[in-house]
């Protein structure tokens, strides 16, 4: 296996992706499964991709990458800004077609903590007046 061009980590909610790129025709590898077994459902699969086809390099690169945490959304959101970060690095070209598609800007969102004395970050327990 040729070494990787460059190596970028991308985050959303609890998930993290280290995505490795490399020359290649386009095959995106996720933990050692295809992206197809990975991802069943396209949705995710084009959200994934996105960055990929913004810069019109699907078929230039290979993908590899290691996704650990959170859910399925949230990991395809991590590998989106892993792929965009690391095609950003590579070519500084590309830069203004993945910022103005909003790729290379991390989603702050997260879960709020849960607080005591509540069944939730805010649910209460029921309240009984008598």
């Amino acid at each position: 296996m040729t070494p990787p061009l460059v190596q970028a980590t991308g985050r959303r909610k609890r998930a993290v992706a280290r995505v490795r790129i490399r020359p290649g025709q386009g095959h995106i590898v996720i933990n050692g499964r295809e992206i197809e077994d990975y991802f069943p459902s396209p949705s995710h699969r084009s959200h994934a991709t996105e960055a990929l086809s913004v810069t019109d390099t699907s078929s230039v690169y290979d993908v590899d990458a290691t996704i650990t945490g959170g859910g399925l959304t949230g990991q395809a959101g991590a590998l989106r800004l892993g792929i965009a970060r690391s095609l950003e690095s590579l070519d500084g070209d590309s830069r203004e077609k993945l910022k103005r598609a909003g790729l290379l800007t991390r989603d702050p969102r997260k879960k709020e903590s849960k607080k005591y004395g509540l069944k939730k970050a805010r649910k209460a327990p029921q309240y009984s007046k008598r």
